[in-house]
């Protein structure tokens, strides 16, 4: 039986609770289901990010042949790589 999660009054509450506490008292996660919530938009955080002259060239070709912007290109491979790496571990 899982325990009842408590009411909130604050999203600061909540978030506090759920720092020292285990989700898994409140929720069976093997019968969790996938959503898909196509309206949200992700937060963003800008980064300063330094890479070699060269790459970053490399990356501006590529992204100029694929006709997309060099950054919105490099998002793309770094969510590839993530996607790869989290299925491998």
């Amino acid at each position: 039986m899982n325990k009842k999660i408590p009411k909130f009054k604050t999203e600061d509450e909540e978030r506090e609770f759920w720092a020292t506490h285990d989700s898994t008292d409140y929720f069976d996660w093997k019968k969790a289901k996938r959503v898909v919530m196509p309206e949200l938009k992700p937060s963003l955080k800008t980064i300063s990010l330094r890479l070699p002259e060269s790459m970053l060239e490399e990356l501006k070709l590529i992204a100029h042949k694929k006709d997309v912007p060099y950054q919105s290109l490099l998002k793309i491979f770094l969510s590839e790589k993530i996607e790869e790496e989290l299925k491998v571990h």
